[in-house]
């Protein structure tokens, strides 16, 4: 049986504007038990990651209440559809070196898509 990404995602997505400080995606995150959270700024998509916040706030002791989301996340990055191959996705997450895409449907975000999804959709 052929497994679209749309079997398996994650469709409660949690997003942040990009002017919110990072302590702010922290809490999300923290809330949530998410390592990333979507940035969305029109068409475009970007993703700040626990690894962004360790990386490049907390390792030079920046100010979490000061800096911004959008001095830390990644951006644009790629989005995927619902309706491509879970196999697809596994390719170019290989190609792309990228573990996580928002998963969009008609302009609309509907969905992301981690590779440990991809994982555990082959263990059932």
């Amino acid at each position: 049986m052929k497994m679209n990404v749309c079997d398996i995602m994650k469709k409660d997505v949690v997003t942040i504007k990009k002017d919110a400080p990072v302590s702010a995606a922290m809490k999300l995150m923290i809330k949530h038990d998410i390592g990333s959270l979507l940035v969305k700024e029109g068409g475009e998509y970007g993703i700040i990651t626990r690894k962004d916040i360790v990386n490049k706030v907390i390792a030079y002791e920046g100010d979490l209440t000061k800096v911004k989301v959008v001095e830390v996340f990644t951006e644009p990055i790629l989005t995927v559809s619902p309706d491509i191959s879970v196999k697809e996705v596994a390719r170019l997450m290989a190609k792309s070196n990228v573990r996580r895409f928002p998963v969009v449907d008609k302009g609309e975000l509907v969905g992301i898509i981690s590779n440990s999804d991809v994982l555990k959709s082959f263990i059932k």
